[in-house]
């Protein structure tokens, strides 16, 4: 009877700590048109949820942006105020995530599909997706997946996007 107290107790806790952050999402989602589902798979990736996570590289909040990356998006949105501690708050920190996301799809919008192009930017860098995206690789996204040769990025952007599909049925509603 306790193991069934404690399952239950756990999947209760992970229940909530996998939604209490859902208004903030969608918020975001909505006002950068960008899948509410890729923005969640993108925050459990990243920070498994945690508004207090540190990345090893001064990457903030739920989704590890980094102070450049924000004053970025602080600039676009005429944010004067601005400051990088801000991104511990889980609204700031979607909203900055969401914008520079948007961005990199766009950025990539001439390929078959941008989502891979974009998450192994966001996780690696341009730099390295102008190494990789050469060849086929320039707009086929099958081809683009398997020239990145860093295995970390790759795996981080297949599980991603594993993970987005599983979140699809979260957002029925969105667009």
């Amino acid at each position: 009877m306790l193991l069934l107290d404690g399952l239950l107790v756990y999947w209760w806790w992970h229940q909530e700590r996998e939604h209490r952050f859902d208004g903030v999402i969608l918020a975001a989602a909505d006002r950068y048109g960008v899948d509410p589902a890729l923005i969640k798979a993108v925050v459990w990736r990243e920070s498994r949820f945690s508004p207090k996570a540190r990345g090893k590289a001064g990457e903030i909040g739920l989704m590890q942006i980094r102070s450049l990356a924000a004053g970025e998006w602080a600039q676009a949105e005429n944010l004067w105020w601005f400051r990088a501690g801000e991104l511990y708050d889980p609204a700031v920190n979607t909203r900055a995530g969401t914008w520079y996301l948007s961005r990199l799809l766009k950025r990539y919008a001439q390929t078959d599909d941008p989502l891979p192009y974009a998450l192994a930017d966001y996780n690696a860098g341009r730099s390295n997706v102008l190494r990789w995206n050469r060849g086929a690789a320039k707009t086929n996204s099958a081809a683009f997946v398997k020239q990145i040769d860093f295995p970390g990025t790759r795996d981080y952007v297949i599980s991603v996007m594993r993970r987005m599909a599983y979140y699809r049925s979260r957002f029925p509603d969105w667009k």
